[in-house]
């Protein structure tokens, strides 16, 4: 037999039409399904994630997260038995659903994965009990040290006592190359919610992971892990050693030819005062909007861009009446027009002044495509917003722009012109900077708060004049930023900045932080950092400067010896000695005002970094760019600007950041009640935080008071208001009050509030320091507050898109600013004069609904009843809308729909019942008919409508029944 070659044919592909990804085309719909169809699937017996039961006595179960590929499980508790009912997700994406789904009046939401866990297979397997020889053996193998395994039999002990299993290995069918175990977790985290961790072992690489540490790092869970396959399945171990080493300890993450004269005594561009005027008239009449259309934000081909840029105004926008301008004036015939893919030269700007008043007016028209910079540098939009997903991206613009130089081979004209340009573009586009949270709104309960010490810029101190005596630290907020505007855009008719009249410099008396238009009380907000310069003598003060120092002082600890060295001989210290000795001296040195300006401006870069307040979803509510090193002051100036004052409050220094707000606060006490502990800080209370067994419920976090505190929060109703360390720092105070201070003494935010998410927002922005900080005052304030919007706008995007996901319908923002589900309004085009007024509120709830012949007889034409008819009964609609809403009971479109619509009744079989009916009753004597299926029935006490007008004429005659009618009043 011959030998033949079998030819496999080549699979067929096609690109989606979505996202233009080539895939298989067997494989087209699927893929559509999963990446594009907002619609998801209902979990039923044959569509549901995989569960696992753990603990069977606490209703913990472990279930797979997605329904594609393989991912590490999560927890799910569904506890509704005993005397502690308790049903949750681990994720905080399905929390944030369930809270959105609360605020919108559906009050029965589930997520995915407790709708899975109905359909969790029932195992009869009995608990593996972990045996303390196997645990020996892997310390005589040096798998694991004595100290580890004295861990691990303490949490054994722990496990009994509870009645839960110590470890459970997780089989849900995700192949076999990864094996999940869940440990018990003594203590409850951000990774541990429920109180148990997902350990996963990779058998190819030999790898081990668990949330609470790194990859190569041991921990407790590791390592019972490991005991539980070790007992398991020894042959795991057989061949290879694990990867990850044994230390077992507690980790702390801690800047062409201008034309002045093209007419006798007429100057382009204006100085001072008109110069001013053409700066206001292009912030208040030439914005571009926030989001731009995606044809202008397209690439352009050079050859259709225009190559003659005339102002499209004809008539002056100053003088009163119509004055015309005059003919266009020439300013350069050597512009060039910057794109993504090359230069376009020889481009001509023009502008046109007003003979009466001789206002200017350039061309600023974003509509095609352009963004003017100075008349001699034009930007395409589309090379705008790809400088600024670069600078989004921590990539300066000077880099993107060597990038495209040395992709396009071809020279572009100054960096620091393209970047003035860019900021110029990002000064005159119309953003809201409303700084708020889609999930806490614009008045978060909860608030963390921290410093970005390195984000810095260059800045003498000793040039700041001191504030006056009678300045008490108010600073009108928007007159600020205002000011920062107009000079980026005034940069556009200067060579220098040096030259312009709108130049921003830092300021005791007119330099504000940024707080959203409707967080923020009023425009006027504090800013009282001139008070550091005064003499601290109060408890208060004090500890504003030794937080300082302190803070200062570490920094000194990184420097290395010889800049160390250069340091102190320019502060008049000796320079003799070891490091050690060097900062000792400084100490003690620095306790002097000019050294330690001295050595903050060496150390520091002049300025003090910013700081910020965020709620726990990562969006930035507020901040404040420091002119001196940080202390309490800084954020109690910005907490004190809000026009609710949070509810908790998370700190590296606490206790500092309260008594310096009450002390400045005494009539009010801001920190209430307890000096902001959770508790009084009584003997037996710290002893009992100290063991980890107080536990205080704010549950007002959760549902908010009814009824609400005196002068209560918005969210929570309550007025009581709690300072506490974030979870790196709880143990670094040496006031033993402050155990009282722990997150983890408050369920409601153990585990759910991430205290660490200000440290995680600056890993990112560390990486812009290194151009960041090289940028003047006013450039550094503006383009870091832009970043800030930018990643607020992305998170609050992704925000609504998952809740979009989840609710199948529009979502809107309510009054506080939080997400919820557009409601249904009434059509405002009806005439609602002759039908429905206030008067008739009352009688439209379901609960006092009666029969009424004004609006059920037959014949009687009501527009209004319609409208809403034809609405609640579009099936074009999404199913899930809420339509009523009555205290407890709610109904969606699908409850109106599957009654049953007219013409969905099969004649067929409509027919054959009504022919069975009415042989039946004809049998007795009895006539039958048939009625409007639509039309209730009214013929049960009490009712106040005839029935026989539902009926057909011929049927009067012959009825054989009588009703009592009971009438009401206008009806």
């Amino acid at each position: 037999m011959s030998n033949q070659k079998i030819f496999k044919s080549r699979p067929k592909r096609t690109t989606c039409t979505f996202c233009n990804l080539i895939v298989n085309k067997k494989n087209i719909k699927k893929h559509i399904e999963r990446r594009h169809s907002s619609v998801n699937a209902d979990v039923t017996a044959n569509h549901h994630l995989p569960s696992q039961c753990i603990d069977r006595n606490n209703g913990i179960f472990a279930v797979g997260r997605t329904f594609s590929g393989f991912s590490n499980p999560i927890h799910v508790q569904k506890c509704t038995w005993g005397n502690k009912h308790h049903v949750s997700c681990e994720l905080e994406q399905c929390k944030r659903a369930a809270e959105f789904t609360r605020r919108s009046g559906l009050m029965g939401f589930q997520c995915i994965h407790v709708k899975s866990i109905s359909y969790c297979p029932i195992s009869s397997e009995p608990d593996i009990t972990l045996k303390e020889e196997v645990l020996s053996d892997m310390v005589k193998r040096k798998w694991i040290s004595e100290n580890t395994k004295k861990i691990c039999l303490v949490r054994k002990q722990k496990a009994e006592s509870e009645s839960c299993p110590l470890s459970q290995e997780v089989s849900l069918g995700n192949g076999t190359s990864k094996i999940c175990v869940s440990v018990l977790e003594t203590s409850i985290s951000y990774y541990s919610r429920l109180g148990r961790v997902i350990v996963c072992f990779d058998k190819k690489r030999n790898t081990w992971h668990c949330p609470c540490s790194k990859p190569r790092n041991s921990c407790p869970h590791k390592s019972i892990a490991k005991w539980h396959l070790n007992q398991t399945q020894p042959e795991l171990f057989l061949k290879v050693r694990s990867t990850d080493s044994d230390v077992f300890d507690i980790f702390v993450e801690s800047g062409p030819q201008d034309i002045h004269s093209t007419e006798k005594m007429i100057l382009y561009p204006p100085e001072k005062k008109d110069l001013n005027t053409m700066v206001l008239y292009l912030l208040n009449n030439k914005k571009l909007p926030a989001v731009l259309p995606k044809d202008l934000c397209s690439p352009q081909n050079m050859e259709t861009l225009p190559k003659h840029l005339i102002p499209i105004e004809t008539f002056c926008t100053v003088c009163p009446g119509k004055i015309p301008l005059s003919d266009p004036i020439l300013i350069s015939q050597k512009a060039k027009i910057v794109t993504f893919t090359g230069i376009l030269e020889d481009v001509t700007t023009y502008c046109k002044r007003c003979g009466l008043c001789g206002h200017f007016y350039r061309y600023q028209e974003w509509a095609e495509g352009l963004h003017n910079f100075d008349d001699h540098t034009i930007l395409t939009l589309h090379l705008c917003t790809f400088l600024r997903q670069s600078v989004q991206n921590h990539t300066a613009v000077g880099r993107a722009l060597d990038i495209l130089e040395q992709t396009n081979q071809k020279k572009y004209p100054n960096h620091d012109s393209i970047l003035h340009g860019y900021l110029h573009f990002e000064a005159l586009t119309e953003h809201n900077y409303n700084f708020s949270c889609v999930h806490c709104g614009i008045h978060p309960p909860v608030v963390i708060m921290d410093l970005h010490k390195k984000g810095v810029f260059s800045m003498p101190v000793s040039d700041i004049e001191d504030p006056p005596p009678q300045f008490e630290g108010h600073v009108d907020i928007e007159e600020f930023w205002q000011s920062v505007d107009q000079e980026i855009v005034c940069r556009g008719f200067l060579q220098s900045n040096r030259e312009n009249p709108c130049k921003v410099s830092p300021s005791y008396v007119k330099w504000a932080p940024w707080i959203g238009p409707l967080t923020r009380a009023s425009k006027k907000v504090l800013n009282t950092e001139y008070a550091k310069l005064t003499a601290k003598k109060s408890v208060v003060e004090q500890a504003d400067i030794d937080i300082s120092e302190e803070r200062l002082s570490s920094e000194l600890m990184n420097l290395k010896v010889d800049a160390l060295r250069k340091l102190v001989k320019e502060c008049g210290v000796d320079s003799k000695g070891s490091k050690m000795d060097l900062l000792l001296r400084l100490r003690e040195e620095m306790k002097t005002r000019s050294t330690y300006d001295k050595v903050f401006q060496k150390v520091w870069g002049a300025s003090g970094g910013w700081a910020v307040i965020m709620c726990p979803c990562g969006i930035v509510n507020s901040v404040k760019f420091n002119i001196r090193a940080e202390s309490p002051r800084d954020y109690a100036d910005m907490l004190l600007s809000f026009k609710h004052f949070p509810n908790v409050v998370i700190y590296d220094f606490a206790r500092g950041l309260v008594t310096h707000t009450n002390f400045r606060e005494p009539e009010r006490l801001p920190f209430s009640p307890f000096e902001g502990r959770v508790a009084a800080a009584t003997p037996e209370n710290i002893a009992s935080a100290k063991r980890g067994e107080l536990k205080i419920n704010l549950s007002w976090l959760q549902i908010k008071k009814d009824p609400p505190d005196l002068n209560g929060h918005p969210a929570t109703g309550s007025a009581e208001h709690y300072a506490l360390y974030d979870t790196f720092h709880q143990y670094n105070t040496k006031d033993e009050k402050d155990a009282l201070r722990l997150i983890g003494l408050v369920p409601e935010l153990c585990g759910w509030v991430n205290s660490q998410i200000v440290e995680q927002l600056f890993s990112g922005m560390r990486k812009n320091n290194y151009f960041m900080n090289s940028l003047s005052p006013a450039s550094h304030i503006f383009l870091m507050r832009n970043i800030l919007h930018h990643h607020n706008e992305k998170v609050n995007q992704q925000a609504l898109e998952d809740l979009k996901r989840v609710s199948h319908g529009d979502v809107t923002l309510d009054a506080h600013g939080k997400a919820t589900l557009v409601h249904v309004n009434i059509p405002k085009d009806v005439d609602m004069a002759d039908h429905c007024g206030e008067q008739c509120e009352a009688l439209t709830m379901t609960s006092n609904l009666m029969p009424c012949r004004a609006s059920w007889t037959l014949g009687v034409h009501h527009p209004l009843q319609e409208q809403l008819v034809n609405y609640v009964l579009d099936e074009d609609r999404p199913m899930n809308e809420l339509i009523v809403k009555d205290g407890q009971t709610c109904l969606t479109r699908e409850n109106f729909v599957s009654l049953g619509l007219r013409r969905e009744m099969d004649s067929m079989v409509g027919n054959a019942c009504f022919r069975l009916i009415k042989e039946i009753f004809q049998h007795q004597g009895k006539d039958v008919y048939i009625v409007d299926l639509h039309i209730p029935p009214t013929w049960l006490l009490p009712s106040s409508c005839d029935p026989f007008l539902c009926l057909p004429v011929c049927c009067t005659a012959h009825c054989l029944w009588t009703i009592d009618r009971i009438n009401r009043p206008g009806c």
